[in-house]
């Protein structure tokens, strides 16, 4: 048994486009790995957020709003985990006349409010955004008087 040498020749050329080659096929595999796998971080945040609901003192809140001349009261009902219903109250004739988009965003804003029971991520048309502003400020405002109410029942003194 005789055993021949064998001899291999490796241009450089090609050694290093399969390198080259290779690195890439690893790169794209790490990426689809990476963009691809489960998201257990992004589930985690939203069950803890489910068990620490934002809770209310069940009641009805109002804020005074004034307009013009006028003054308007947003109304909130919530129990202790969900807002119920968001409402004008004293809305006459000639304020939906001065502000006619009054109405409308403000039925826009509770809808979506009412879906996600958050004031996150409330989206408004660039036409209504001034209007949608004031009464999302309205809003926030009536519902930390729920909130504050809460915390201050709740403190030891």
């Amino acid at each position: 048994m005789s055993s021949r040498t064998k001899i291999v020749v490796f241009k450089m050329k090609e050694l290093i486009y399969t390198v080259i080659f290779i690195g890439l096929a690893v790169l794209l595999i790490v990426l689809l790995i990476l963009m691809f796998r489960p998201k257990g971080n992004d589930s985690s945040p939203s069950s803890p957020s489910a068990q620490t609901e934002t809770t209310y003192i069940p009641g009805t809140y109002t804020t005074a709003m004034r307009l013009s001349d006028q003054t308007l009261n947003l109304v909130i009902c919530v129990d202790a985990n969900h807002i119920n219903s968001i409402s004008l109250e004293n809305l006459e004739e000639t304020i939906e006349t001065l502000y006619p988009l009054i109405p409308s965003a403000l039925q826009s804003l509770s809808t979506q409010i009412l879906a996600t029971q958050s004031l996150d991520g409330v989206t408004y048309s660039p036409s209504s955004q001034y209007t949608s502003e004031l009464l999302l400020g309205v809003i926030s405002e009536t519902l930390q008087k729920a909130l504050a109410v809460q915390n201050d029942s709740q403190s030891p003194l």
